[in-house]
């Protein structure tokens, strides 16, 4: 999908503590967590905000912690919807697509033709008919109705954007996935399942450094133009960490030879 305006992800996830080691972090009654709060930047999938808090905080307080930037879209899930927050986006010239929830309470004013072949439904202009909820947010929005073929079963976005076609807000939300994308990657290849310290700083250390990480590998494999994934790239510098050679060389060699990382084990036994 092309899009030349900035295009942003908010979610969270969940990273699970023993509630005798982390008593700070209580959750649950018999469990405790943290929550990390990302905004992904979707053009390159590298965190442009991350906030790290008690697993209690609800996602949607996160929406007070930055301001939209102007003319940029941000896709979230049904679980950030606050309509007077949402109305910051409009008042800061942003855009949103967020996913609503079905005890919202919409009224029709105006309907769209739209193309169902491509999976749309419907495209409407509504407004919120509650007083709460129309006062919190008084402009008009759009809902555009998508049916999701894998699933069968219908999606409904909100949006404060009347330009783009029907079509590409349901596809703009369907970029989303990146960010979930972005937290199994982190949790399967980074180290923030297991923590050398219990204390809040040590917990919030350790997957700040997970972060940093992933951040510099994705600026290096994309300044040098490599076509390694992250992963690759990472086995390759953890066993070549004490080589005297510059990291692009390092990096270089082994892109050149790409069949020989086929099997992780291979990497053992490259010689440059």
């Amino acid at each position: 999908m092309e899009l030349k305006q900035s295009l942003y992800a908010l979610d969270s996830t969940t990273i699970d503590l023993c509630l005798s080691l982390f008593p700070w972090a209580k959750f649950r009654q018999h469990k405790a967590a943290v929550k990390m709060h990302t905004l992904l930047d979707l053009h390159g999938n590298i965190p442009s905000f991350i906030r790290i808090t008690d697993g209690k905080t609800s996602d949607v307080n996160i929406l007070d912690e930055f301001l939209p930037e102007t003319g940029s879209f941000y896709v979230m899930d049904r679980g950030y919807i606050d309509f007077a927050r949402l109305f910051v986006f409009t008042l800061c010239s942003a855009f949103f697509v967020v996913r609503t929830k079905e005890n919202i309470l919409l009224e029709r004013r105006y309907s769209q033709p739209v193309d169902k072949s491509t999976g749309v439904r419907s495209d409407h202009t509504v407004v919120l008919t509650t007083i709460e909820s129309a006062k919190a947010y008084p402009d008009s929005l759009r809902r555009v109705t998508s049916l999701d073929v894998a699933n069968q079963r219908r999606l409904k976005f909100l949006t404060n954007n009347f330009q783009l076609p029907a079509l590409m807000i349901a596809q703009i939300y369907k970029c989303r996935w990146q960010v979930e994308l972005f937290f199994r990657w982190i949790k399967q290849h980074l180290r923030i399942k297991a923590f050398y310290g219990t204390s809040d700083n040590a917990v919030k250390t350790q997957i700040w450094i997970a972060v940093s990480v992933y951040v510099l590998v994705a600026i290096i494999r994309k300044r040098l133009g490599l076509e390694l994934t992250l992963y690759q790239i990472l086995q390759i510098l953890s066993i070549t960490l004490f080589e005297k050679m510059p990291i692009s060389c390092v990096l270089e060699a082994f892109d050149s030879h790409s069949e020989l990382l086929d099997n992780p084990n291979q990497l053992i036994l490259c010689e440059f």
